[in-house]
């Protein structure tokens, strides 16, 4: 097995505690624009698409989706900081490997101004060498796209990259764009949740895949 060099990282559920806010905004949103309420399973199946596809189910028109779209970002903004937690040794492993000279990159559906955001918030932005964000690809997650554009932008190998990530669209991303797959189970999904995705490798912890990379 070629040795891996190249650690790639959803955002949302991976890197960062996120979840409860994001929950929060796709209600307030529904709430404020006068919709049928949608329960939390239905918003977290979506959970690492973009935002604009997760909103079409309640969009009436292309202009009723812009406006959905700026209620769920204004909101989620303004409770940003307040809400959002890294997860336990998330922040220090990222760090970790960056110092042992792992190339990293961040692969989200989240767009560019939100991502950096969050990294700033846990003390990451300046561990992340390329962001590739929904603003960035034509194709989103599952789509390969995402990952193939992080992989060039690095130049990397995708025989020795990993991508890292707590939804099954992460992994079919990952998976079809060639490179190797982690599924990590401290984010909202469960074993059973991402199985079928075939990962190569499951992180329970973050000391799991400290154990895989720096051994």
């Amino acid at each position: 097995m070629t040795q891996l060099r190249t650690v790639l990282f959803d955002l949302d559920g991976t890197l960062i505690d996120s979840i409860e806010l994001i929950l929060e905004s796709y209600h307030h949103t529904l709430a404020a624009h006068g919709r049928e309420p949608v329960s939390d399973a239905e918003w977290l199946a979506g959970v690492g698409t973009p935002l604009r596809v997760q909103l079409r189910r309640a969009a009436r028109s292309e202009e009723d989706l812009v406006a959905l779209a700026a209620t769920y970002r204004e909101y989620n903004l303004a409770h940003h900081d307040r809400m959002i937690r890294p997860f336990p040794g998330v922040t220090e492993l990222v760090l970790e490997l960056r110092a042992a000279g792992y190339r990293t990159g961040v692969v989200t559906s989240k767009n560019r101004e939100g991502t950096l955001r969050g990294l700033r918030l846990v003390g990451l932005e300046a561990a992340i060498e390329i962001l590739v964000c929904a603003d960035d690809v034509t194709n989103p997650k599952p789509h390969p796209e995402p990952v193939e554009r992080a992989v060039t932008e690095l130049g990397a190998d995708r025989a020795s990259t990993i991508y890292i990530g707590d939804s099954i669209h992460d992994l079919h991303s990952g998976r079809a764009a060639g490179v190797r797959t982690g599924a990590v189970l401290w984010g909202p999904f469960s074993r059973t949740d991402l199985e079928p995705a075939r990962p190569d490798f499951w992180f329970e912890r973050p000391e799991h895949l400290r154990r895989l990379l720096l051994p």
